[in-house]
């Protein structure tokens, strides 16, 4: 009997050696501590948002109301309000959530928690209200924008393909690094949701101070994933409009435009494509389901009315955001091309001072702000002299349909191919 055991422990231990070693010979013996990736992971920490916890909750509530699927019998008006009524729940949660943090902003109430006791109580009703009132609000504004889509070319066996899903939810952060010399999306990482300013900043300069990378968090209305991330909001049109955006990633997702999104000239032409669909789409279902809110034309401007020489001098020019921005970002590419990062960025912090004076609270304008902002080319702005958007949306006017500007764009896998077709359609007006 004790030879048995004496056998067992030896090839205990002859096992463990073995695996110690393969474990010495196919593992780094330290740490990649010089690496970017590595050193950004480290700063990161616990923060990184739990894709795979989401993606299990957003498919179970998913597949209840598949299984369910009252809403399928209710008439067209039935539907529209439910929407209408699950938005205007948004309403009152947010606006209950803003005074009970008042509450605690509030140096002058003692006890916040007293003090907002009925509010907290009323907020929790309505969550609970929400809950219930999701899963429809949600399974009819996917079949309202999958008809869209099908009228559009887009269906396979009379349905939307890839079937639109969505689903209302807290979102991450991303947080997105840029080196300094020149602006380009090199790292992206989702965080978790609900982070501080404070955590924002510290993980940011920690960034500047060990990487020498420009980084910055924003916060994010939608995510491709699937189902597809939206935002809880309270507007109808902008629900529409991120439900549309993030479709259309999943529709790129099947061709090389979407294959390499990783690319940072192809995700700037891949976002500002999805960009311009959201819109076409969003305006359609709009105009048939919620007319009350379809947008108005933009009024044709009237020739300027003759002015005083004392009226220039006294008056200034109205503040137009996209103009300012754009030119902001001319001067810093310019900046940056002749190799004056401190400068370019002591102009992008004047600047922010400049938008914060004038409304627009930009809490960071870097390298990173561009890197990200400027993947978005349907209008002009952060993207400065790109010209993506401006040939995307030539490439979409001179396209019959939304079909074909998507079938055109689709297979576009690099710059060049763009610069192509853009050159083909053009030369066919």
């Amino acid at each position: 009997m004790a030879t048995l055991w004496r056998r067992r422990l030896a090839r205990f231990f002859t096992h463990l050696l073995l695996i110690a070693f393969l474990l010495f010979v196919l593992t780094p013996q330290w740490p990649a501590f010089g690496d970017k990736a590595y050193q950004l992971h480290t700063i990161i920490g616990q923060r990184h948002f739990d894709f795979l916890v989401w993606e299990i909750n957003a498919f179970l509530a998913k597949t209840e109301s598949v299984l369910t699927s009252g809403h399928s019998y209710l008439g067209q008006q039935t539907r529209k309000q439910a929407v209408l009524d699950y938005l205007d729940l948004i309403r009152s949660a947010q606006q209950l959530e803003a005074q009970i943090n008042n509450a605690y902003v509030n140096p002058e109430i003692a006890d916040p928690g007293i003090a907002s006791r009925d509010l907290q109580t009323e907020l929790a009703q309505k969550r609970r209200a929400l809950r219930q009132l999701q899963p429809i609000a949600e399974a009819i504004i996917q079949d309202q924008v999958e008809s869209i889509l099908i009228e559009e070319g887009f269906d396979v066996l009379g349905h939307a393909w890839p079937p639109v899903m969505m689903h209302m939810t807290p979102l991450p952060s991303l947080l997105v690094v840029s080196p300094r010399d020149r602006i380009e999306r090199v790292h992206g990482f989702s965080l978790e949701h609900g982070l501080s300013t404070p955590a924002m900043e510290a993980m940011e300069t920690a960034i500047f101070d060990t990487l020498n990378q420009s980084a910055l968090v924003v916060p994010i209305g939608g995510m491709g994933t699937y189902p597809a991330m939206i935002m809880e909001g309270a507007n109808v049109n902008w629900l529409l409009e991120v439900t549309a955006h993030e479709w259309s990633h999943h529709w790129l997702g099947l061709y090389p435009l979407g294959l390499n999104y990783g690319d940072p000239r192809l995700r700037i032409i891949n976002e500002t494509v999805a960009s311009l669909v959201d819109r076409e789409i969003a305006d359609l279902v709009i105009a048939r389901y919620y007319p009350e809110f379809l947008l108005p034309p933009p009024v044709a401007e009237l020739p300027p009315a003759p002015v005083t020489e004392s009226e220039v001098v006294d008056a200034p020019p109205p503040f137009d955001f996209r103009t300012e921005m754009e030119e902001t970002r001319i001067i810093v590419d310019e900046l940056l091309a002749e190799g004056k990062i401190e400068q370019a960025e002591a102009y992008m912090e004047a600047q922010r001072r400049f938008f914060v004076a004038n409304g627009h609270a930009i809490r960071k304008l870097n390298q990173a702000y561009f890197a990200f902002y400027g993947a978005y080319a349907a209008e002009p702005g952060a993207t400065g002299a790109d010209p993506i958007g401006p040939m995307l949306r030539q490439i979409r006017a001179g396209s019959a349909t939304l079909r074909i500007f998507m079938e055109r764009v689709a297979p576009i896998s690099s710059y060049a191919d763009l610069e192509a077709l853009h050159q083909r359609v053009t030369a066919a007006k």
